[in-house]
C-alpha cells in the first residue's frame, strides 16, 4: 500500500498538482505511521537497558547507546525479568478477555544455564509472576492460583475454590479489571515464602447477556458478571498462602473498611504485605499491614476525601527502610506525602500548584525521587529529581510537551520519550541531570509527510466558563484562514472525571483525521471543562453527584463564546465524542439544541443507571441515594429536545457501554418522533475496531459532517 500512494504521489506531480491533502486511505494504510521503542527496561548493574525488537530482545548500553546482543533469540510480545535477572519470562502469544486481562503462553528462560522451559506445559495462563527469590513463577489457570517450581517444573495448586461466574482466586472480576485498572489481585512476600490474595465471590453479582451473532445459524451468547450502579457487586475477602506448610487462612479485615480490596502490594520487608481497602462509597481508603507469619493486619493510616477519592490511580512506593511515598489530593492537589513504616507522616515530599502525574523511583545515594509533574503548566507535563529531605527541585527534562521517563537503575541515565502537538514523539538519551548524550529516534520523517500534506499546528487558548474558570482549549484552523470568512466549527471532548484532551502532546489518534477535517473547511476545537484533570480537586470533583450536568454546560458556553467570534458560523456548530465523550454529545444535541447544529455519539452512557458500579458510584453515589443525580443528567430525560442531525454509533458487543444505552435513547427519540441515524457495528466491543471496520466507521463519520455540517 505505501507504494502504491508513493506512485500516486508522483503522479500528481507530473499533472502539476502541487497540493498535497491527508485521505483517510493515508490514515489507514499507516502512510503516516509514526515509530516507537517497545518494551524498555533498566538492568540492575545500570549500565545496559534492553527493548523488543523484530528477532529478540536486545541488550543496549546507555553509555555508547550500542547494541551489544540479544539476550534472547525470538519474537515476543513482551518480558519480564525476575528480580537478580537470572531468568527472564517471555510471552509468545496472548488473547485478549477483557480491557487488560488475556491469556497467554509463556516460556521461562535461565539466562545462566541456557535452560528454557514452557510455564503449565505451554497451556495458557494469566497473570504470571516471579517469586523474588526467582525459584517459582505464581500463575492463574480457571480461576485458581497456581506456582511452579522452575528448577523441578513441578506444579502446586494454591486453590482449588475457583469457578467461572462464581468464584475468583487472585484476579480482578470485571468491573475491578476495568475500574481500578488491573487484572492481577494477588502478590509474593518479599522473601517468596508466602502469597496473599483476593477471593471474589461473584455469584450473586447480577449477569449481563450479550448476542453474538458472528456467522453461525444460530446467535451464540456471552455472559459475565457485570454489576451495575446500585447493584450487588462481589464479595471479596483476603487471604494468605504459607508456601512452607501449604496452609491458607483467611484475614481478618472486620475492623477496616472492607467492601472493595482493589491492591494487594508487597513491601520492603519479609512476611509483609500491604493491603489498600475501601468501602463502597469510595471517599475513604484504609491502608493496611499485614503480617503474614501471624495473618494480623494493622492500620497504617486512613485516606479520606468529602467527595471521593481516585481509588484507579493509587501511588503507594516502598523505600529500602520501608518507609513509603503515598500520593494524596489532601491540599487540592495531587502530591507525595512520606510516610514511616508504622504510618506516621514524616512530611509533604512536593508542594504547589501543580500535581504530580507520576512516580518513576527513588536513589537512595542522593535522596531524590523522580516525578512526572504538571509544573509547567497543566496542559504539560514535565519530569523532575527532588530531593526527600530538603524538597531541593531540578527540571531535568523539556520545559514544554508531554515528557516521561525511563530510568537506570542508579538513576545516571534515562530515555525522554517526548512529544508536543506540534512534534511527534522523539526519544533522547540523557544522563541523571537531563542532559542530552544521544537522540535514538525521532518521527521526522512522520513530520514531514503531515507537513507536505499540509498539516496545521494546534492552537492553545483558554475560554471562560460562567462559574469563572480558565478552560483550557485547542482550536485547529484551515490551512489559508482567513478571518474575514466564517467557517462551521466541530468540536470534540471526552469531558470523564479526571481526563484531559487538551494537551500539549503529540495526537496519534483522533489527531490526522482532525486535520482532514480542517483540510476540508471546518475549525476544529475542543475544550476541557469542569470535572477534567490536572487543575486541582476543585476544578476536577465540583461534578460530584451531578455527573454531566456541569461539563454539558461549559461545552455550551465553549461553543456559544466561539459562536461569538468573528469567524464562526455560529448556525454551523457540531459536536463529537466517544464513551463519555458520546454521553455529552447526546446532551448536547438535547439540551444544547438550540446550539449544536449536528452531533456524532459513539458508544455513548444514556443512563448512569446502566454503567457499572465502581465508577459511577465513585461519582454518583448509588442510584438508591441519588436518584436525581441518574436522572436529571440523562439525554434519554432530554430526547423531547432534539432538532438537528444526530448520528449515534454503537458495537452489539460492546462489554463495557452496553448496547443497552443506545436502544433506550433511540426508543426515547422514537416516541418523541425525532428523525436521527443510527449505525451498529456487530460483534464488536467498546473500541469498534477489527478488519476494515476503522476505516468504514470515520467514512460514514467524515461523509456525516460533510453532508450536515
Amino acid at each position: 500500500m505505501k507504494k502504491f500512494l508513493l506512485t500516486l504521489t508522483i503522479a500528481a506531480a507530473f499533472q502539476n498538482i502541487s497540493a498535497q491533502e491527508i485521505t483517510l486511505d493515508k490514515i489507514y494504510s499507516g502512510y503516516y505511521r509514526g515509530k516507537g521503542i517497545a518494551g524498555i527496561t533498566s538492568m540492575k548493574n545500570g549500565e545496559n537497558y534492553l527493548v523488543i525488537e523484530q528477532g529478540g530482545i536486545a541488550k543496549y548500553s546507555y553509555k555508547t547507546s550500542q547494541k551489544e546482543v540479544n539476550i534472547v533469540d525470538g519474537n515476543f510480545e513482551s518480558y519480564e525479568f525476575s528480580d537478580d535477572e537470572s531468568k527472564i519470562l517471555l510471552q509468545k502469544e496472548s488473547q485478549p478477555i477483557y480491557r487488560h486481562s488475556f491469556l497467554g503462553t509463556f516460556d521461562v528462560k535461565d539466562l545462566k544455564s541456557g535452560k528454557t522451559i514452557s510455564l503449565n506445559n505451554g497451556k495458557p495462563v494469566q497473570e504470571p509472576r516471579f517469586s523474588p527469590d526467582a525459584t517459582k513463577v505464581a500463575f492463574i489457570v480457571d480461576n485458581n492460583i497456581f506456582y511452579q517450581d522452575l528448577n523441578s517444573g513441578k506444579i502446586t495448586q494454591v486453590t482449588e475454590n475457583g469457578v467461572k461466574s462464581k468464584i475468583l482466586n487472585g484476579l480482578a472480576d470485571w468491573v475491578y479489571e476495568e475500574e481500578f485498572g488491573h487484572a492481577r489481585l494477588y502478590e509474593w512476600t518479599k522473601n517468596s515464602n508466602a502469597i496473599v490474595f483476593v477471593e471474589s465471590v461473584e455469584e450473586d453479582v447480577p449477569e449481563i447477556y450479550i448476542p453474538i451473532y458472528g456467522k453461525t445459524l444460530y446467535p451464540s451468547e456471552m455472559r459475565y458478571k457485570y454489576p451495575k450502579a446500585g447493584e450487588k457487586n462481589s464479595v471479596v475477602s483476603a487471604h494468605i498462602y504459607l508456601l512452607d506448610s501449604g496452609k491458607k487462612s483467611k484475614i481478618n479485615l472486620a475492623n477496616f473498611k472492607n467492601y472493595y480490596i482493589p491492591n494487594v502490594i508487597q513491601t520492603a520487608k519479609p512476611d509483609e504485605i500491604v493491603l489498600i481497602t475501601s468501602e463502597r462509597t469510595q471517599n475513604a481508603s484504609d491502608i493496611l499491614k499485614v503480617n503474614t507469619k501471624t495473618g494480623e493486619a494493622k492500620k497504617l493510616f486512613t485516606e479520606t476525601d468529602e467527595k471521593w477519592i481516585d481509588t484507579d490511580n493509587v501511588t503507594l512506593e516502598f523505600l529500602d527502610d520501608n518507609s513509603f511515598l503515598w500520593g494524596s489530593e489532601r491540599d487540592g492537589n495531587r502530591h507525595l506525602y512520606w510516610y514511616d513504616q508504622e504510618g506516621k507522616l514524616k512530611k509533604q515530599v512536593t508542594k504547589g500548584n501543580w500535581e504530580v502525574t507520576d512516580y518513576y523511583g527513588y536513589n537512595p545515594k542522593s535522596k531524590e525521587i523522580y516525578v512526572q509533574t504538571t509544573e509547567k503548566g497543566s496542559i504539560n507535563k514535565v519530569v523532575s529529581k527532588v530531593n526527600i529531605e530538603n524538597g531541593k527541585t531540578q527540571l531535568i527534562s523539556n520545559t514544554e510537551g508531554n515528557n516521561s521517563a525511563n530510568f537506570s537503575k542508579n538513576y545516571n541515565y534515562f530515555i525522554e520519550t517526548s512529544s508536543t502537538a506540534a512534534k511527534p514523539y522523539t526519544f533522547v538519551l540523557k544522563d541523571g541531570n537531563g542532559k542530552v548524550v544521544k537522540e535514538l529516534q525521532n518521527n521526522d520523517a512522520q513530520l514531514q509527510k503531515l507537513k507536505t500534506d499540509n498539516f496545521v499546528e494546534k492552537e492553545f487558548i483558554t475560554i471562560p466558563n460562567e462559574a469563572g474558570d480558565q478552560m483550557n482549549a485547542w482550536i485547529i484552523k484551515p490551512k489559508n484562514f482567513d478571518k474575514n470568512k466564517k467557517y462551521p466549527l466541530f468540536m470534540f471532548q471526552y469531558s470523564g472525571p479526571g481526563s484531559q484532551q487538551v494537551a500539549n502532546s503529540w495526537d496519534n489518534g483522533n489527531g490526522i483525521w482532525f486535520e482532514m477535517l480542517a483540510q476540508k473547511g471546518y475549525i476544529i476545537a475542543c475544550v476541557d471543562g469542569r470535572g477534567t484533570g490536572y487543575k486541582g480537586a476543585k476544578f476536577k470533583k465540583v461534578t460530584y453527584m451531578n455527573l454531566g450536568k456541569y461539563e454539558i454546560e461549559d461545552q455550551i458556553t465553549a461553543a456559544k463564546w466561539f459562536g461569538n467570534q468573528s469567524y464562526i458560523d455560529k448556525s454551523r456548530i457540531g459536536i463529537f465524542g466517544w464513551s463519555f465523550g458520546g454521553y455529552m454529545a447526546s446532551l448536547a444535541m438535547t439540551k444544547g439544541a438550540d446550539v449544536f447544529k449536528t452531533g456524532i455519539a459513539v458508544a455513548p452512557v444514556t443512563n448512569w443507571r446502566y454503567y457499572d458500579s465502581v465508577y459511577t458510584e465513585r461519582f454518583l453515589r448509588t442510584p438508591q441515594e441519588n436518584p436525581d443525580g441518574y436522572d436529571k443528567n440523562s439525554p434519554t430525560e432530554y430526547a423531547n429536545l432534539l432538532k438537528g442531525k444526530f448520528l449515534l454509533i454503537h458495537g452489539t458487543a460492546d462489554d463495557n457501554v452496553h448496547f443497552q444505552n443506545s436502544m433506550e435513547f433511540s426508543e426515547a427519540l422514537i416516541q418523541n418522533k425525532k428523525q436521527f441515524e443510527f449505525m451498529a457495528y456487530p460483534d464488536k466491543n467498546h473500541g469498534i475496531y477489527g478488519g476494515q471496520t476503522r476505516p468504514q466507521l470515520y467514512q460514514k463519520m467524515t461523509d456525516f459532517i460533510l453532508e450536515n455540517l
